[in-house]
């Protein structure tokens, strides 16, 4: 099927013992693109790394909210610097995560300013992380949309209120296995039938959110609870099924679209 996950924290511990194994599963599942998170310099660095040691690899540069506190006067150059690797593709990921608030809602804006402004210089796409914060998100994201290249609100677990916000601003939206978790996630099965064909991406954002309801008839028992790319067709087929619509469908238009933005070849 070809898919592209947006999402994948290569740079994780999870993922040191058994890497090469990961990516072979993966691409026998039908995932051959994948774009790996830099959640701050030194994993940007370690992605870009990643990405070029892989085929079919991307990245992205950026610090996360929840590191924001780590966010110094020459972070602005070390972002830019690293961008200048031919895998490097997007800014990010950034935004705001008042949820546990890892670094303080000013840390977090700081960064989030900072790195808005890093995409406007260098005509990148970027690419967002929001939780529990989406007004001041929204508000600091319309300051900056005009100038900005492409956006993509990663990692979409919000509200229709909050989703037309972001389709409002010409966002793309990504999502995740949190549509496959029915305590948390059954809200997403209505919502993202109202986003465009051509703003949707899928990504699991492994090692994390693991998808609550995976076959285990049809995959290998997880690694504790370790998420990893080979598991993207499930999230693909509870999306299709959401939208009333054929996986292969689903399939061509959200890897075309994810192609598109981050200039996969």
């Amino acid at each position: 099927m070809d898919l592209v996950d947006i999402g994948f924290n290569f740079t994780s511990s999870a993922f040191h013992k058994d890497a090469d194994e990961v990516i072979q599963r993966a691409k026998q599942a039908g995932v051959k693109y994948f774009v790996i998170t830099g959640s701050d310099i030194e994993e940007s660095q370690q992605a870009a790394e990643l990405a070029k040691k892989y085929s079919g690899m991307v990245s992205t540069a950026g610090v996360h909210p929840h590191l924001a506190k780590n966010w110094q006067e020459d972070s602005y150059n070390k972002l830019k610097k690293l961008t200048e690797h031919k895998q490097v593709v997007a800014i990010g990921e950034a935004g705001l995560d008042y949820n546990r608030n890892y670094s303080t809602p000013e840390q977090q804006r700081i960064a989030f300013e900072a790195q808005l402004e890093l995409a406007v210089e260098l005509e990148l796409p970027i690419f967002l992380h929001e939780r529990d914060a989406h007004e001041d998100f929204a508000n600091i994201l319309t300051k900056y949309r005009s100038k900005l290249s492409k956006v993509v609100v990663h990692c979409f677990t919000g509200s229709n209120k909050e989703l037309e916000t972001y389709i409002g601003l010409d966002c793309h939206i990504g999502i995740t296995g949190w549509i496959c978790d029915e305590r948390r996630g059954f809200h997403l099965h209505d919502t993202i039938k109202t986003i465009p064909a051509n703003r949707l991406m899928i990504e699991t954002d492994a090692p994390y959110l693991l998808p609550r309801d995976l076959p285990k008839d049809q995959y290998p028992k997880p690694d504790g609870r370790r998420n990893e790319p080979a598991y993207l067709p499930h999230i693909l087929s509870t999306v299709a099924k959401c939208r009333n619509a054929s996986v292969e469908q689903t399939a061509q238009e959200t890897t075309q679209t994810a192609k598109d933005f981050f200039s996969i070849r």
